[in-house]
């Protein structure tokens, strides 16, 4: 159960309204009884003294109430639907058939407005055939889906009525000459009154573009430039993206870098403030129909009415211009195109059939939530999720306040959180290349990221070639090759996942002393769904998020048995639990005033934040408290904070260090202190996600250094201690959260053997893939997303509102798989 985001609303409910109020009325008609007393209500002859003892009930809706009549507040009936829709007379709360009688029931309120759209095919003038079947009522997520029943071929019939309950006495309307004054006000009110769906519409932000006030004066040099028809870079730094011509002296340069990965070095906007020259144009939207064109000197997107003309200056022809396809490239109409994994994904090409019904209903995308609706889809095509979210409506509807429009829980409808059938637990084996001694630890995860090495690409040679071809194509300023695409193997994936990696700055406790270590992770227990994540997003060295265009035969069935973690091994010997010394300059305690009022942050990381346009303080705050590791972890935590009120304050800063006697020269590492860490260093750790108990242990265990201690953090597994086990057991596992792995036993982890731990569901490491996410787009914060589920032995597209049979699913192309266990038998 969901409530509508601001903005929705009911197209039909607007021609109710209008065919209501317009529609001329009869003869009042008598009340007609539905209930057990119809006797008593035919001998009521004047209705204004049936309403007398519910008058006091009765509210005209004033400004700022909400009239909630296009929908009802627990599920997706309407107007349209076939019991209607029950608006309250008192809170304006809209309720479905089967949901008004329990509103009575709780709150004593007796008199409804019941709204009712009939729906029918014309006799005349129709195209023929009979009216759509209704489909599930949850594809009124997508209001525009009625549009079979907005055409010239159908009519509708609306009627309005007041029900009195518990009898259901109605009474038609309008029925002005009989009624109330009070009641007639309301009813008009109601009737009159926006839906609070629309109520809630936030105003439009688009604004019509202005024609430039230098379009007609524009002043162009005659120096001979002419830009060539493909094969464009910037003059300054040879960046190919997000290039803009100077209309004045036909500079190509590149404009501002955006954090969704486009942009460039804003060598267009320097160039403007060198020479004032103030129009440019982006290369690669010239098309017949026009081009984007901005000025500088108005800080804005303008109109260009002379285009063509001052494009003409540099020898483009408008109407020789040819869109871009999506990777940026121009489309040659002489040669045949790559299909592209919009069209792959999507199944563009072909006759699709559509599906309706329970689980097939598709989710409305409202811009940006396509991510949303394709993870929803997955989720709920699990039992597990089914039952919490699905299977206790009852007690939900029950339970809800009297307002449940304005209840997260009543929309959400769920209680507890189901992941249980993600989470399984990580072992990792570190071992000291010198003494070849070993530690072992676990973690919870809840997903399986794999890595896609290039380099065990199948078609290896035709990458090189198509590469070494690219770049004749830009030191010769033609038309670049078509695309190649890595087809890598799934089994190479696995292999780079499991494969021993170095530990960076590895601190040997067997040595005391940093040492070259490796690091090997198996799976400690098998979740009941595995979620299997292809690192297709990579960081560049400038920062910019690129998507790789990769190909990974993703197999129907896996079985990663052989994966399953060993524990500690006869003959293997564990690594002394001991940690590393703190090592702290002589002049700590002499300069620690100063290196407060001056603390160490990464201007460089600040203002590639603040570029994205953050507050400055709040990007200080960000990169010093994420220990300046650079400006992604600093982008989490903005994410994570900028709903506090003091987001964009100054930084403040406790007192780091404090002032005691070091304990450096012990030659086993630095004792813990016995006083407490200061409250505001713990609550800057606690707030980046840490435990309390473990940011605490950390403090002490680096003399109260911040910056250490979140190395600490991330290099000591947090420890579950004895003696906190019953204040764990009902807590929720944290993502970034470890647990300590001294005890190695053999034994199935899984909550019957200890229900302190987290709560893990282990089983036989035997999947079938039964859905997968895919994404079409350059980058993380731009694109489409779109999910393909097997249902019923047949895959299905969910694609944004569109749910049709899948005819080719490109398993090959997807970015985040899901499996559900295999039975053992």
């Amino acid at each position: 159960m969901a409530s509508h985001p601001p903005g929705r609303r009911n197209v039909e409910t607007e021609r109710f309204e209008n065919s209501i109020l317009s529609s001329d009325s009869a003869a009042p008609v008598a009340p007609r009884h539905c209930g057990a007393r119809s006797r008593n209500a035919k001998m009521a002859a004047d209705l204004g003294e049936l309403l007398v003892p519910y008058m006091p009930t009765i509210r005209v809706p004033r400004t700022g109430d909400w009239v909630f009549k296009s929908e009802c507040a627990f599920s997706f009936d309407s107007p349209e639907s076939e019991g209607g829709l029950y608006v309250c007379m008192n809170t304006f709360l809209g309720f479905g058939r089967e949901h008004v009688e329990r509103h009575y029931r709780k709150t004593g309120q007796s008199v409804y407005m019941h709204l009712k759209r009939h729906v029918k095919e014309k006799a005349t003038g129709a195209a023929g055939g009979a009216i759509p079947r209704r489909r599930n009522g949850k594809v009124f997520l997508d209001l525009e889906l009625n549009r079979d029943f907005n055409g010239e071929d159908y009519e509708y019939e609306d009627e309005a009525k007041l029900v009195i309950f518990p009898d259901h006495f109605e009474i038609p309307l309008p029925n002005i000459e009989e009624l109330p004054a009070l009641v007639t006000i309301a009813c008009d009110a109601v009737l009159n009154a926006s839906s609070a769906y629309k109520k809630q519409e936030p105003e439009s932000w688009d604004e019509e573009i202005q024609v430039s006030r230098h379009a007609r004066s524009l002043r162009q040099l005659d120096n001979g430039v002419r830009i060539p028809p493909s094969g464009w870079k910037c003059q300054k730094c040879e960046m190919r993206e997000n290039l803009w011509l100077n209309l004045t002296d036909g500079a190509v340069l590149c404009g501002k870098w955006f954090f969704d990965g486009s942009g460039g070095n804003g060598h267009a906007l320097e160039h403007y403030r060198e020479t004032n020259y103030p129009l440019a144009v982006k290369l690669d939207t010239i098309t017949p129909d026009g081009a984007d064109v901005y000025s500088f000197e108005e800080e804005e997107a303008v109109l260009d009415p002379h285009i063509s003309e001052h494009l003409s200056h540099f020898g483009i022809d408008m109407l020789q211009m040819q869109k871009r396809t999506e990777n940026g490239h121009h489309t040659d109409n002489n040669a045949r195109p790559r299909v592209s994994e919009w069209e792959v994904i999507q199944e563009s090409g072909m006759k699709l059939k559509a599906v309706y019904g329970s689980g097939y209903t598709g989710i409305k995308n409202l811009g940006n939530s396509c991510y949303l609706g394709t993870v929803m889809q997955v989720l709920f095509s699990i039992p597990d999720f089914q039952r919490m979210y699905v299977g206790n409506l009852q007690r939900i509807f029950d339970y809800s306040p009297l307002d449940p429009t304005q209840d997260f829980a009543t929309q959400i409808a769920g209680t507890e959180n189901p992941s249980d059938v993600f989470r399984f637990l990580v072992e990792e084996r570190v071992q000291c290349c010198q003494t070849r001694r070993v530690r072992y630890t676990e973690r919870v995860d809840y997903c399986i990221q794999l890595p896609a090495p290039i380099e065990a690409a199948t078609n290896r040679e035709e990458l090189l070639a198509y590469e070494a071809k690219r770049k004749d194509a830009e030191e010769n300023m033609r038309a670049p090759p078509e695309p190649v695409r890595a087809r890598i193997p799934f089994t190479a994936c696995l292999q780079a996942f499991t494969e021993p990696e170095n530990v960076p700055d590895f601190w040997s406790s067997a040595l005391q002393a940093k040492s070259a270590g490796v690091k090997t992770s198996r799976f400690a227990s098998f979740p009941e769904y595995l979620i299997v994540q292809i690192k297709k997003f990579t960081f560049g060295v400038d920062w910019v998020p690129k998507k790789l265009d990769l190909a990974i035969d993703v197999p129907d069935f896996l079985d990663l048995n052989r994966l399953r973690a060993t524990g500690l091994q006869a003959g293997e010997e564990e690594l002394p639990d001991l940690m590393p010394p703190i090592v702290l300059p002589e002049d700590t305690r002499d300069n620690s005033m100063s290196s407060i009022d001056s603390p160490e942050i990464d201007e460089a990381a600040v203002m590639q934040l603040a570029e994205m346009g953050f507050p400055l303080e709040a990007c200080r705050k960000a990169v010093y408290y994420t220990g300046n590791m650079g400006p992604e972890m600093a982008f989490n935590w903005i994410i994570a904070h900028m709903e506090e009120p003091d987001f964009a304050e100054p930084l403040t800063l406790p007192s780091m260090i404090d002032p005691g006697p070091s304990t450096s020269d012990s030659p086993m590492g630095a004792t813990p202190l016995g006083n407490s860490p200061p409250e505001e260093s713990i609550a800057i750790l606690t707030s980046m996600g840490f435990p309390r108990t473990h940011s605490i242990q950390a403090l002490k265990a680096t003399n109260n250094n911040l910056e250490r201690a979140l190395d600490w953090i991330f290099t000591h597994p947090e420890e579950e201690e004895n003696d906190a086990l019953s204040d764990m057991a009902d807590t929720e596992p944290n993502d970034n959260a470890f647990s300590n792995a001294n005890s190695h036993s053999d034994s199935t982890l899984s909550p019957d053997r200890d229900t302190s731990g987290p709560r893990i569901k282990d089983g036989p490491g035997r999947y079938e893939l039964f859905a997968f996410i895919s994404h079409m787009g350059a980058s993380t914060m731009s694109g489409h997303y779109v999910c393909h589920i097997k249902k019923e032995g047949r895959w299905v597209i969910y694609n944004d509102h569109k749910v049709c049979l899948s005819e080719r699913p490109p398993k090959d192309l997807g970015y985040v798989y899901f499996y559900h266990r295999l039975s053992s038998s």
